[in-house]
């Protein structure tokens, strides 16, 4: 899977997904810390990646986004340090892998995960 990390996910959540053969960029390696959200989204349907965030916005925007199907994983984790997201976010591609890879939005909570498939219009 081809990922790009948001600023407020750790870059050693980078390295992990890397580590375990995924494509990832985070914002802060490229040097694009202040990127507009928007310009974020924008790039990550260029480069045919999953977002992963903290920032709620991301969901809106992919719900808003009509026939796009880019993914978004968005972290709402009261423990928001790397080894506990790592591990929240193992369980997250073994249980939405499928529907990552085909479009949705995958909320990540501390005892569960909510995915909801893009496009959702009508919903």
């Amino acid at each position: 899977m081809r990922f790009l990390c948001d600023m407020g996910v750790s870059r050693k959540v980078s390295a992990w997904l890397r580590d375990q053969g995924h494509e990832c960029i985070h914002l802060g390696e490229e040097g694009l810390a202040r990127l507009p959200n928007g310009e974020i989204f924008s790039k990550a349907v260029a480069e045919d990646r999953i977002i992963l965030t903290f920032d709620l916005d991301f969901g809106e925007i992919a719900a808003m986004a009509g026939d796009c199907r880019t993914s978004v994983m968005v972290f709402r984790l009261q423990n928001t340090r790397a080894p506990h997201v790592i591990d929240r976010l193992a369980v997250a591609l073994e249980k939405a892998s499928e529907p990552l890879l085909k479009g949705a939005i995958v909320t990540v909570e501390e005892a569960r995960l909510r995915i909801r498939e893009l496009p959702m219009r009508g919903k």
